[in-house]
């Protein structure tokens, strides 16, 4: 799944894991990133604003985990959504603010 980062969890009682939230066109997913998989893909995990994640689809009651496997900084695709007008525009803003 891929999707935008909405927010990065890292509990102090949760013992190296780190959990990420994404949206995408069909809604949230929550991903569960165990250490090991944290320490592979860090800059991602840490930068990415937008993320293609695989792993394994967890399920308890109606609730929807996937515990990611591979973990992908795909924000550079982000800049596809806007023209270059709109991305100097945005940058402008950005050095007023």
């Amino acid at each position: 799944m891929a999707g935008l980062v909405l927010v990065r969890q890292r509990p102090g009682t949760a013992k190296g894991v780190i959990f990420i939230t994404l949206e995408d066109e069909t809604g949230i997913c929550n991903v569960i990133v165990w250490q090991n998989v944290y320490q592979r893909f860090r800059r991602a995990v840490v930068a990415g604003r937008l993320l293609r994640v695989t792993g394994k689809i967890q399920r308890e009651g109606k609730v929807v985990h996937v515990i990611a496997q591979h973990i992908e900084d795909i924000s550079g695709l982000l800049d596809r959504l806007t023209g270059p007008d709109d991305i100097t525009a945005t940058k402008a803003a950005e050095n007023r603010g």
